[in-house]
């Protein structure tokens, strides 16, 4: 039968769709907004089959006396196209370079680098669904989720440029001596080192806590460079470790980056970034206007961290209760524990001093108050376009977690510079 009337966008990314019917699989809207992406490219055919009997789930659900078929969903489909790509806040470039996966993606800061570089992203997975929203709305696609299913890892493509990745630190048990592929099992570098087997990009660019180096007395970061060297045949210079704030930001967060190149592209050199040369201080990224009142702190509870910080100073012992001044540089933003009292900073751009039910006591008036979420995104490089469309706890958790943005790109740029060249070359 033809289809008597049209489907909208909305109607299959929206509410109603979601709450009130089961997807075609728990795989279907990722794989209906990843063939949207890509479906002028070759990556579109991992996603086809999944993204039709996405739609036709919801061309059922809108004219249920109707039998739906799959050419009838798959003219949908196509129709769908035309709308696509028009509101996207962080859409790809026109004449992309490279293409690249986003594995552990989070929030999208791999991918707001790489897209300024001129990458296309044709694979995204996260397993958190508040970070997965956040994604979307910026990006308008939804990650896969859990890589280390094989239902997650066959969608995606071949022949992608970059893989990468900002995996959580894990120990492994090393069940040989020589600490390989195998030995890896079990843990998440191992789904990535196994995509990094079957799928062989040009490059790969890790990033991971400065932790790393020492991790399980250095066993674990030995483990991944002689997996990333010798199992998979990867140039892989020494790691660096990265702080954001050499890179325009005024954090001081450190993270450790591994890059590597396939030994077939004969790349046998490569120098990380220089710092640049730039000076910031949190004043630089300071809202401008006078921000909500649930963000200063009640004179109740700045009493009790003062209390805890000189019970824990006495004792030799740091503690996360830190002012930073207009002219300082925050410490690195993370989630959980006292990760928000780790910044906090002086604004007395507060008129209204009247108590709030959320806050234990009066508001002080000293106007010591948290950092916003806007101002830990910018913290993170992420620009003032970026959206935050949820709460501010998972905000907070989502920009602790993510990337800073300038510091990443600095360093892909490099990456995609060696892997152009290369192109140029053969």
């Amino acid at each position: 039968m033809k289809q008597k009337g049209k489907i909208a966008l909305e109607e299959i990314c929206g509410q109603t769709f979601r709450t009130r019917l089961v997807e075609a699989s728990e795989y279907g809207k990722a794989a209906f907004t990843h063939y949207l992406h890509n479906y002028e490219d070759r990556a579109s055919r991992y996603y086809k089959k999944e993204a039709i009997d996405h739609v036709k789930k919801a061309l059922e659900y809108k004219f249920p006396d109707e039998k739906i078929t799959n050419i009838v969903a798959e003219e949908a489909l196509q129709y769908i196209l035309f709308d696509f790509k028009k509101n996207i806040p962080f859409p790809e470039p026109e004449s992309p370079t490279f293409t690249f996966i986003d594995l552990f993606a989070g929030i999208g800061g791999f991918r707001i680098a790489m897209q300024k570089l001129g990458g296309k992203c044709v694979f995204s997975s996260e397993w958190d669904k508040q970070a997965k929203k956040t994604y979307e709305v910026n990006f308008g696609e939804v990650p896969f989720g859990d890589i280390t299913k094989e239902e997650t890892k066959k969608f995606i493509p071949d022949g992608f440029d970059v893989l990468c990745a900002g995996f959580p630190c894990q120990a492994f048990s090393i069940a040989g001596k020589r600490g390989g592929f195998e030995d890896t099992r079990g843990t998440l570098f191992f789904d990535v080192a196994e995509i990094i087997k079957r799928k062989r990009p040009k490059a790969l660019f890790l990033e991971n806590v400065k932790g790393l180096v020492n991790h399980d007395r250095g066993k674990t970061l030995a483990t991944i460079l002689n997996v990333l060297r010798n199992d998979l045949n990867y140039y892989v210079p020494e790691p660096e470790i990265i702080n954001a704030r050499d890179f325009g930001v005024p954090q001081n967060r450190e993270r450790i980056y591994i890059v590597g190149f396939r030994k077939d592209l004969k790349i046998n050199h490569f120098e990380y970034p220089k710092p640049f040369n730039i000076k910031v201080s949190f004043e630089d990224i300071k809202e401008k206007e006078p921000v909500s009142v649930k963000y200063y702190l009640s004179d109740v509870y700045l009493n009790t961290l003062k209390e805890h910080k000189k019970r824990h100073e006495s004792k030799g012992n740091g503690f996360g209760f830190e002012i930073i001044p207009d002219q300082g540089i925050a410490n690195a933003v993370v989630c959980g524990g006292m990760g928000r009292e780790r910044n906090l900073v002086y604004d007395d751009r507060i008129t209204d001093f009247t108590p709030v039910t959320k806050i234990k006591g009066q508001v002080n008036r000293q106007g010591i108050r948290r950092m916003t979420p806007r101002e830990w995104a910018r913290l993170q490089g992420f620009p003032d376009s970026f959206i935050i469309p949820v709460a501010d706890a998972s905000a907070y958790k989502q920009f602790g977690n993510s990337v800073a943005v300038p510091a990443i790109q600095a360093t892909a740029e490099k990456v995609i510079r060696e892997i152009l060249n290369y192109d140029k070359r053969k």
